[in-house]
């Protein structure tokens, strides 16, 4: 018999039965403990409602066939769309964390808040937890819609061209937790961005809506730019920008087409690695225009032509700190989450913050980052005081205000590379070495080639490796510049340089300090990359000339038959 490919194993249990549906056996599980689980469960259905199996600590090359060892313990993943929540939500969040969850939360890089070390026993008491005050975890993982995101001051920011959030909470209540979308071929990822920064990243969602003007009649109309297919993982995509203008009440009918199209891909599904949207135009030969005449078949109406379009240039948008907001007399106060790692404390006492100090309001960005909003502005900055206080800060340096991290190997069962702790540490020590760094920086970090903490749109990204030092495999990082969304998209370049993970400081304080010292007037870091060689910039990481060498090896797979990580 021919052994079925992971592929064909997740389709057929996805035509077995929709997981949404299974809410009485997770209750079944909980009476009946970790062992009752069947398999089916633990490495599919589960992710339906937000859970995965948490990893062992030791990653990816502590297990075989590409994947970690699992604990009987659970990441959940809690959906919140646009980033938007109340304190009472962020509360019971943080009383959930501290009850299930060993007092530690992450924000992710899609607005969404993951517990972590969670049981089976517990987790029916999260779940209705959070229903309890609004919120869920359906489709925070899994073959579905993904969390939809959008810009973190919508309906705040004196500059945007409309506030967006309503079309992403209807996006969200349209597809999460629908039946009809819940056998996609793999994850499906929606931003709504109404801002002129595209602080959501369109470009790299299945479906990215930016708001545009034009004039009908003398009028002005608000409608959206339409970008399809992008995506980062190990082999990046920025979406295709479609000769479209989509009305304000054509987006949902856009998304639910595109939804469509999407599930209806069969060619898509023979392969696990090669499921996403992107893969239609870098494999099967599509282009924006047959996208959009499929589109347009499918919906039942022509789109109108797309208006002249202005991205971003060189835009950097964290939102940490203290901004006036379009309501007179208002600010939002922005303060770091560092590497994303927020405890059940800080959320608890931020919760109250919001409440003392503004209506009780608050957002997560997509840089890991927590906001207060609605506050008066004469109360600003004794909030950000208070904020300070409890290790959330207002400001900061760069670094501290530009670094992302995956999960990795503390609780991800892909990862390759520790990231949070080694993030925290990284940030430090560039503070102390480069005291008052005075540009804005994307410093990301991803424990794997998934990209999960989004290193190719990064102006560093770097990518957990092993190399060997001293006869023993440890953490290392491969190192990618330039990357950049908005005028200048670009993903980020690897530029054949690798070291261990405790060299990586001395790699970044030379890379720096050479910018520091060579810039010319007014130039950013992304135009300093641009007119250097990757050998130039091999040669600023290392101090000296050094060749190129390969980005990915070793492999998992090495590493693991290798036996590495044990010695």
């Amino acid at each position: 018999m021919v052994k079925e490919t992971t592929a064909q194993r997740v389709e057929r249990l996805k035509r077995a039965r929709n997981p949404w549906d299974g809410l009485d056996e997770i209750r079944r599980f909980a009476r009946e403990g970790f062992g009752s689980i069947p398999p089916e469960w633990i490495g599919t259905y589960f992710r339906w409602w937000g859970v995965y199996t948490q990893g062992d600590g030791a990653g990816v090359v502590g297990g075989q066939n590409g994947v970690g060892r699992a604990l009987q313990k659970f990441m959940v993943r809690i959906r919140i769309p646009n980033g938007i929540m109340t304190s009472r939500q962020l509360r019971a969040i943080a009383d959930l964390t501290r009850l299930h969850a060993n007092g530690i939360a992450d924000l992710t890089v899609r607005q969404n808040i993951q517990l972590h070390w969670v049981t089976i026993e517990s987790l029916p008491e999260v779940l209705d937890g959070l229903w309890q005050v609004g919120l869920n975890t359906t489709g925070a993982c899994g073959d579905v819609v993904r969390n939809v995101t959008g810009c973190p001051v919508a309906g705040l920011d004196a500059d945007e061209v409309v506030d967006a959030s309503p079309l992403v909470l209807e996006a969200s209540k349209l597809l999460a937790g629908n039946a009809e979308f819940y056998n996609l071929p793999r994850k499906f990822k929606i931003s709504i961005a109404g801002c002129h920064s595209w602080c959501s990243y369109p470009e790299i969602n299945d479906i990215g809506l930016t708001a545009i003007t034009r004039t009908v009649g003398g009028k002005p109309e608000v409608g959206f730019s339409l970008r399809v297919a992008g995506g980062l993982s190990a082999e990046p995509y920025l979406g295709s920008r479609l000769n479209a203008f989509v009305r304000w009440n054509q987006v949902q009918p856009v998304i639910k087409g595109i939804a469509e199209l999407f599930r209806d891909s069969d060619v898509l599904r023979e392969h696990r690695e090669r499921a996403r949207m992107k893969f239609l135009f870098l494999r099967h030969g599509w282009t924006a225009e047959r996208f959009q005449a499929e589109l347009e078949d499918r919906i039942g109406f022509r789109l109108d032509p797309a208006e002249e379009e202005h991205a971003p240039d060189d835009v950097y948008r964290d939102h940490v700190g203290i901004h006036a907001q379009k309501q007179a007399g208002f600010s939002y106060v922005g303060a770091v989450a560092l590497r994303g790692r927020i405890t059940a404390d800080q959320m608890n006492s931020a919760a109250e913050l919001a409440e003392r100090f503004a209506g009780g309001e608050l957002r997560a960005t997509n840089m890991q980052n927590l906001l207060v909003v609605n506050v008066p502005t004469i109360k600003a900055d004794s909030l950000a005081r208070e904020l300070d206080a409890i290790g959330l800060r207002v400001g900061g340096s760069s670094f501290a205000r530009g670094t992302v991290a995956c999960s990795g190997t503390e609780f991800c069962k892909l990862a390759i590379t520790e990231t949070k702790q080694f993030s925290r540490w990284l940030v430090e020590e560039l503070e102390e070495r480069l005291p008052g760094f005075d540009q804005h920086l994307r410093l990301h970090v991803t424990g794997c080639p998934n990209s999960c903490g989004q290193h190719w749109i990064a102006d560093i990204g770097i990518e957990g490796k092993k190399i060997k030092v001293n006869d023993r495999m440890v953490d290392a990082y491969y190192f990618c510049v330039g990357g950049a969304l908005g005028l200048h998209q670009s993903t980020a370049r690897p530029v054949g340089y690798r070291c261990a993970a405790t060299e990586v400081p001395d790699a970044l304080e030379r890379l720096l300090g050479q910018y520091l010292e060579q810039r010319e007037p007014g130039e950013n870091l992304r135009r300093f990359f641009v007119r250097h060689s990757d050998t130039q910039i091999r040669q600023f990481l290392a101090g000296e000339f050094v060749p190129a060498v390969p980005r990915d090896l070793p492999s998992p797979q090495d590493l693991v038959q290798a036996g590495g990580i044990g010695d």
